[in-house]
């Protein structure tokens, strides 16, 4: 299954930079992973760190390496999703299909997928999630005595958080089992609260928090990419905290809120298909048991799903991610419940279901193959090659979106590749802390005033080329006194 899910996620790899898949902030994260740097907020610390390890492989470019994060961490959730699914079944029921299943029917589904072949912190939190609930379920509670586990979820929720904040909306799955007894589910136990375990579990999860420390670290060392500046408390905070972008929070009418939850409904559907789909709710209806995994899987698919809802942005919908693994373990656990009925009724036919849901999924993937293909997708590569071919000795590039800037970061800071030339992003000009990055990077040119713009610093520097750069539909490259292509 691993193996197999690698090899899909590698055919369909982009080989380097790339847009596809709403990949937009692959430059930015490549670019702070190979300097040293902070990226966008919330910083993402634990992902930077990781994607360096995985920047050190002999293969293929820094970016093509980065994604290999990306499938890594999806591979892994996979399997996580196969171990669960399998050791929540009964000794009696247990079967290996049930668990591939629901492995091929999270690795597969496009939106998983998509995230898989790009660098994007999305995989790598998907598996912070399955990791969880895998530590948070009543097997892990057998397996592990009760200090480990509490080290080993408390660990696993404080990194969660450290690659991804969202990792709190489980708080409930981490904390909950230190009220009630032992060996209990919340449906039939008694409330008492385990202040011990209650202290480890907390305490690990601020040693995994503290992933966050290295964000200051980091911008001590002035990097090319250092958003915020977090030396001070308050630089710190306003990155950590990703004030930013609080203002997309649960901003929505009524209408556009009815409106994406349709969107949403749309999704599930094109994850798993109407088979998978009906299966999913077999598994969570008609074999619904009171388990710490249903419970949990019930409560991520509900607070993720109002999340990605509420959240105003383009890509908001990344965050059902987490809701959809949990769908791809109800379908497992359909799979499951349907071959022991058959397994009682008619034994030749039992694996048989899992064949046909396996081999549904694998169509519905070729169906989606041309929709998650990042493997042809040079879009970032040649823009930024373009770029750097056309622009004029000493030009001062002022790049404008996200597109453009994280590019750009990309092959002048990553990649060092023309070190005469000055990269300004518009869009962050009226930030302090990017206003001293520039400082810091370009200490030949000059920023006039505490509030700077495009004409200002033109105007201070007459005797530099100027070129604006911006990608929408297509490549916008304006440059004064352009080199011959």
């Amino acid at each position: 299954m691993a193996v197999s899910l690698f090899v899909v996620y590698l055919m369909t790899m982009a080989p380097g930079l790339t847009w596809a898949n709403q990949g937009s902030d692959g430059g930015d994260l490549v670019t702070s992973a190979a300097v040293g740097g902070v990226a966008h907020p919330t910083g993402y610390p634990v992902y930077l760190f990781l994607a360096r390890l995985f920047q050190l492989l002999p293969i293929g470019s820094l970016a093509f390496r980065t994604n290999l994060l990306s499938a890594f961490a999806s591979v892994c959730a996979a399997i996580f999703i196969y171990a669960l699914v399998i050791q929540s079944l009964p000794p009696t029921t247990r079967t290996k299909y049930a668990g591939l299943t629901s492995a091929f029917a999270f690795g597969l589904a496009p939106l998983v997928w998509s995230q898989s072949v790009i660098t994007e912190v999305y995989a790598l939190h998907a598996l912070s999630v399955t990791v969880i609930l895998y530590l948070a379920s009543d097997q892990a509670a057998f397996y592990f005595p009760q200090k480990r586990l509490d080290v080993l979820i408390g660990l696993a929720f404080g990194l969660g958080m450290g690659n991804h904040i969202t990792t709190i909306l489980l708080f409930p799955v981490f904390i909950l089992p230190t009220f009630f007894h032992a060996d209990s589910v919340p449906s039939t136990a008694k409330w008492r609260l385990d202040t011990q375990s209650l202290f480890r579990r907390l305490l690990w999860m601020g040693m995994g928090l503290l992933a966050y420390l290295s964000l200051p670290l980091r911008a001590l060392s002035q990097p090319k990419v250092n958003w915020g500046n977090p030396v001070t408390l308050d630089g710190f905070f306003w990155l950590v905290s990703g004030k930013l972008y609080q203002e997309q929070f649960f901003g929505l009418t009524l209408d556009l809120g009815l409106l994406r939850a349709r969107a949403a409904a749309g999704m599930l559907i094109e994850q798993f298909g109407i088979l998978g789909l009906v299966i999913g709710l077999i598994g969570l209806f008609v074999f619904y048991k009171p388990s710490r995994l249903y419970i949990n899987t019930i409560w991520t698919v509900s607070i993720f799903t109002f999340f990605a809802i509420g959240y105003s942005t383009t890509d908001s919908y990344m965050y059902l991610i987490p809701a959809f693994s949990c769908f791809a373990i109800w379908i497992g656990l359909g799979v499951s419940g349907l071959m022991n009925m058959f397994h009682q009724r008619f034994r030749k036919f039992e694996s048989g279901i899992s064949l046909v849901v396996i081999l549904f999924l694998f169509l519905q993937a070729g169906n989606h193959w041309a929709s998650v293909d990042a493997s042809k997708d040079l879009r970032a590569e040649q823009f930024g090659k373009d770029v750097l071919l056309r622009a004029p000795e000493n030009a001062v590039i002022f790049a404008k979106g996200d597109k453009a800037i994280f590019a750009m970061w990309y092959f002048h800071y990553a990649l060092q590749g023309r070190p005469d030339i000055a990269v300004v992003a518009t869009d962050l000009l009226h930030f302090d802390w990017y206003q001293k990055s520039l400082h810091e990077n370009y200490p030949r040119l000059n920023l006039p005033g505490a509030y700077p713009f495009a004409s200002t610093v033109i105007a201070a520097n007459p005797e530099r080329p100027i070129c604006y750069v911006e990608y929408i539909q297509k490549a916008e490259i304006s440059c004064e006194h352009e080199k011959s292509p």
